[in-house]
C-alpha cells in the first residue's frame, strides 16, 4: 500500500498496533500535522515495505530492526525509528547509524506503572492471592497452602537503580523492607533518601536477598543475569521478579530452580522468547513454546504479558513523547531530552 500525504503532513507508519496505542496516540496528535498508518502486525525485514513514503516509523518492543530491515526502511523513504518503549535493545544501532537513520524512544514515561506491576507480583505471589481467588470461585474455602510471609523485615534485592529500580525500592521500604541494590553506576543519594544500601556486586545481593527485582535493560553484559550460576547463589524460598526484559533470564535454568523447589516464586512480565505470543490472543489454539508451557504449570509461578508499562498515564506520555519526536521531522521543534539513540 502506498501512502499519500499533503507535503506539509508528516506520514507515520505505526506497527504492531493495539487499540490502546491508537487512541492514545490519536489523542496527542490533535493539532498536530501527523498522518498515521496504522498496522497491526509487527515489522521485519519482510514487512518494512508497508512504511513505503513514510518519513517515520513508530515500532514497539518485539519489532525486529537488525540492519537488513533497517536498509529496506531507508530504502522506502523512513527517516525516523521511534519506538513507543525505553528499551532499545531490538534495535541495530550501529546499522542505523551508517544508514544516517534517526532512532529515538521513550526515556522515561511512567516509572510508577512498572514498579507498581513489580510489587503487584510479588504480593500475589507470596500470599498466594491468585491461588485463593480460584479456589474461592469454585467454592472451596479451605486456606491449606495458602501460607505466605511478612514483608516487613525481611530484605529485597534491587538490581538496577533507574527509575523503575528507585520507585520499586521506595515502595518495598514502604513495607519496612531492608533494601539491597546493585547498578554499575550507584546512586547514592537516592540510597541515602530511602535507606537503601547498595551491595559491591550481584552475587553479594543475590546471597542476602529474599525477594530479587530486575530493573535493568538487556545488554550483552546483562543477558542471563539469572542463570543456573547465579541462582545457585540465591536464598532458598527467595522470590524472583522480572518486569525487565525476558532475556534478563535464563528460562532452562529457571525450569530446573523450580523443578527443585529452590524458589518460593517467581512473577514475570516478560519471556525471553515472548515474541509472537505476548500481546496475542492464543486461546484458541496450542502453545507450541514448551518451556513456556511447562512455565505455566507451576503453582508459584505468575506470568502476565508484558502489561506492567500498561496504565492510562504510562500511554498518555508514551504517546506524547512519540508526536513530539516525530513532529521534530517539521525540523520547528527539537527532539525531547535523553530520547535519541542515534
Amino acid at each position: 500500500m502506498v501512502i499519500s500525504h499533503p507535503p506539509s503532513v508528516i506520514t507515520a507508519a505505526v506497527f504492531d498496533t493495539k487499540p490502546y496505542d491508537r487512541q492514545a496516540l490519536q489523542r496527542a496528535s490533535v493539532n498536530r500535522d501527523i498522518e498515521w498508518h496504522f498496522l497491526e502486525f509487527r515489522l521485519t525485514e519482510d514487512t518494512a515495505s508497508a512504511a513505503r513514503n513514510a518519513r517515520a516509523v513508530c515500532v514497539f518492543v518485539n519489532d525486529q530492526l537488525d540492519r537488513s530491515c533497517l536498509e529496506v526502511l531507508v530504502k522506502q523513504g523512513v527517516e525516523l525509528v521511534t519506538l513507543r518503549c525505553t528499551g532499545f535493545n531490538n534495535v541495530d544501532v550501529d546499522a542505523a547509524k551508517e544508514l544516517k537513520l534517526t532512532v529515538t524512544r521513550v526515556p522515561v514515561y511512567s516509572p510508577h506503572a512498572v514498579a507498581e506491576h513489580a510489587v503487584a507480583l510479588l504480593l500475589t505471589l507470596n500470599r498466594k492471592i491468585h491461588r485463593a481467588f480460584n479456589r474461592v470461585r469454585e467454592l472451596n474455602f479451605s486456606l491449606n497452602g495458602l501460607e505466605g510471609f511478612d514483608l516487613h523485615s525481611k530484605t529485597a534485592g534491587i538490581v538496577g537503580t533507574g527509575k523503575i529500580g528507585q520507585v520499586t525500592g521506595q515502595i518495598l521500604r514502604g513495607f519496612g523492607m531492608r533494601v539491597l541494590a546493585y547498578d554499575l553506576f550507584p546512586n547514592h543519594d537516592w540510597a541515602e533518601q530511602i535507606g537503601a544500601e547498595y551491595a559491591e556486586t550481584v552475587s553479594t545481593l543475590l546471597r542476602n536477598s529474599d525477594v530479587i527485582s530486575l530493573h535493568t535493560p538487556l545488554t550483552p553484559e546483562t543477558k542471563y543475569t539469572i542463570r543456573a550460576e547465579t541462582i545457585g547463589l540465591m536464598k532458598p524460598g527467595s522470590i524472583l521478579i522480572n518486569v525487565s526484559r525476558g532475556a534478563l533470564v535464563d528460562t532452562k535454568a529457571l525450569i530446573k530452580a523450580l523443578k527443585s523447589g529452590r524458589l518460593a516464586g517467581v512473577g514475570l512480565d516478560v519471556y525471553e522468547e515472548e515474541e509472537g505470543i505476548f500481546f496475542e490472543d492464543l486461546s484458541g489454539g496450542v502453545l507450541h513454546d514448551d518451556e513456556l508451557a511447562r512455565l505455566l504449570t507451576f503453582p508459584n509461578v505468575l506470568i502476565t504479558s508484558h502489561q506492567a508499562f500498561l496504565t492510562r498515564e504510562a500511554l498518555n506520555e508514551i504517546a506524547c513523547t512519540t508526536v513530539a519526536n516525530i513532529s521534530a521531522l517539521s525540523g520547528k521543534k527539537p527532539f525531547v531530552d535523553g530520547s535519541v539513540v542515534t
